[in-house]
């Protein structure tokens, strides 16, 4: 076969939807129609079945329609068009292999299957996968192929594998979900050091979009063979980017260079990771919309605005809750901040129900004090009526509580827990505080909501408090939550020791092993706790998988 001497290769970066292999094969052959005159269209990884398809992909239908779908894929590829490289499973026995295809003049050309299957953080892939050989070179149209699929290029051996077999271009595909700073991460220092390695120009593609938990932000790019990107793609949204190659003669393949974008900065990229994550999750699951229990105070406030800018101020409800305690400040905030956003807000007071409660347990109650269990009923009023809400008219009910109460327990199971999804999940208070002061300074590029400010600033400024007690402050009980989240990073994000906590930042001690035996005690609430963006390396649930009951202290 004669060796070209330029070649057009189209990076699709797209979302998926898992499971829905149709609309996933239909989604590659609009790339297609758009890009007939390419030699190559790339496609991230699974693109045909979605990643991360989790135990689905155990079925052997999906299987079967995916070796299917492929087929008719390849076969359409005979009209003499662009060649793809679709990534989807391939079974053998009794194994199941990630693989990517590569598809061209009407047949698969080759078929290679993951090597480095990822079995960390909220990876279980050797779960569901069999690892493949280290794969092959592909030669396709006299161009030596290296197709490393996603963990194949974040270690060395199947790259330098690759390269010792004479591979002129590296294609990896990837699956690679968002974490704060994650995208430079990629960029400089995995895998341009696979081409500081390798001596070879690399592609690396990234899918976008939403998948329950996990949040894909795309950030792709091109680096020729001495490791300065030619291309970067856009974060967060959908783009097909057209790159031209051209072979010296010597084997040696150049990108020409293209545009380089300059992706969001913090805590833009985390605003935008909770914008994309929540749309996708309410819009896949076919929900009209969102309620959710806005209280006057900064979580609520920023939920409120988060689903505004996801899905348009029109599908969002609020809806507040005043018992005794409310302050005026806190109704007054409530409707401000609605006021802005644009959104609707309603007002049931839980008096009543709190009153029957009481009424109602009075008996039970009798000769005991009034303690925070009362406190609690007034939450899961709150959770019952949002409920009884989202139940009659459809929206899914948005829980509000962040990742540094969550930590320690400081929310009500069956009460501010209730709910389906929870932006907020992953983000620490003092996160939460800086996308408050962003939001109102900022219009996100994702927004369905171009307004700011979104909330009084009153909000932002004044002490947390859940208003379940007379003057009730949440440093009260709480340390300061700098200092909190300083502690409970340490904890959680590096499985630090009591002792590790006090050495670097001198905290009192005990306050540090209250604030671990909290952590440890509060796993049972988290176990429950709805679905929420992964935003660290350490998130709740996919990353840190606790034993709920233990005995182990550091303190």
């Amino acid at each position: 076969m004669t060796a070209a001497d330029t070649l057009t290769i189209v990076l699709a970066q797209m979302t998926q939807a898992v499971g829905d292999l149709a609309a996933n094969a239909d989604a590659m052959r609009s790339v297609r129609a758009r890009h007939g005159q390419a030699d190559l269209i790339l496609y991230p990884e699974l693109q045909l079945i979605g990643y991360p398809p989790e135990d689905l992909v155990l079925k052997p239908a999906l299987a079967e329609r995916a070796a299917k779908l492929l087929a008719e894929l390849a076969a359409e590829t005979a009209d003499g068009g662009p060649a793809m490289l679709v990534g989807s499973v391939e079974r053998e026995g009794d194994a199941l292999y990630n693989i990517v295809a590569l598809l061209d003049g009407g047949k698969i050309v080759a078929t290679r299957r993951k090597h480095e299957l990822p079995n960390y953080g909220t990876f279980d892939e050797k779960r569901v996968f069999a690892p493949g050989p280290l794969p092959d070179v592909v030669e396709w149209r006299g161009v030596r192929l290296g197709l490393p699929i996603c963990e194949d290029g974040w270690l060395p051996t199947v790259c330098k594998h690759l390269a010792d077999q004479g591979a002129e271009l590296l294609i990896s595909v990837n699956g690679s979900p968002y974490e704060i700073d994650k995208d430079d991460r990629r960029l400089t220092q995995v895998f341009r050091s696979r081409v500081d390695e390798t001596n070879l120009p690399l592609i690396f593609l990234n899918r976008i979009g939403g998948q329950d938990e996990l949040v894909f932000d795309g950030c792709s790019f091109v680096l020729n063979d001495d490791g300065q990107a030619a291309h970067r793609l856009i974060d967060w949204d959908a783009e097909e980017r057209v790159t031209r190659w051209t072979n010296g003669g010597d084997g040696r393949w150049v990108c020409d260079p293209g545009t380089i974008v300059e992706w969001e900065a913090h805590p833009a990229d985390i605003y935008s990771a909770m914008i994309v994550s929540l749309r996708d999750y309410v819009e896949r699951n076919r929900f009209p919309g969102v309620v959710l229990g806005l209280s006057g105070g900064i979580d609520s406030a920023i939920c409120a605005a988060i689903a505004a800018d996801a899905l348009g101020p029109d599908k969002v409800w609020c809806v507040m809750l005043p018992s005794r305690f409310t302050s005026r400040e806190s109704l007054d905030d409530a409707a401000g901040c609605a006021a802005m956003i644009g959104c609707k807000l309603d007002t049931i007071p839980i008096v009543p129900a709190v009153e029957a409660f009481d009424a109602m347990l009075a008996g039970s109650f009798a000769d005991r004090d009034v303690d925070i269990t009362e406190e609690n009923v007034q939450s899961r009023i709150r959770g019952v009526t949002l409920m009884a809400l989202s139940n009659k008219f459809g929206p899914m009910l948005l829980t509000t509580g962040n990742k540094s109460e969550m930590s320690v327990g400081y929310a009500t199971i069956y009460g501010d827990m209730a709910g389906g999804y929870n932006p907020l999940k992953d983000a620490y208070k003092m996160t939460v505080f800086a996308l408050a002061e962003w939001r109102n300074a900022n219009i996100p590029r994702l927004s369905r909501n171009p307004v700011t400010p979104v909330m009084p600033a009153n909000i932002v400024t004044k002490p947390p408090s859940a208003e379940l007690r007379p003057d009730q402050k949440d440093e009260d009980s709480l340390p300061p939550y700098a200092d909190l989240d300083r502690m409970l990073h340490m904890l959680v994000e590096e499985e630090a020791s009591v002792d590790d906590v006090v050495a670097k930042y001198g905290f009192d001690r005990d306050a540090v092993v209250r604030i671990e035996r909290l952590l440890m005690l509060a796993e049972y609430k988290r176990r429950q706790a709805p679905p929420g963006v992964k935003l660290s390396t350490r998130n709740f649930g996919r990353d840190r998988r606790y034993p709920i009951t233990h005995g182990f202290r550091t303190g």
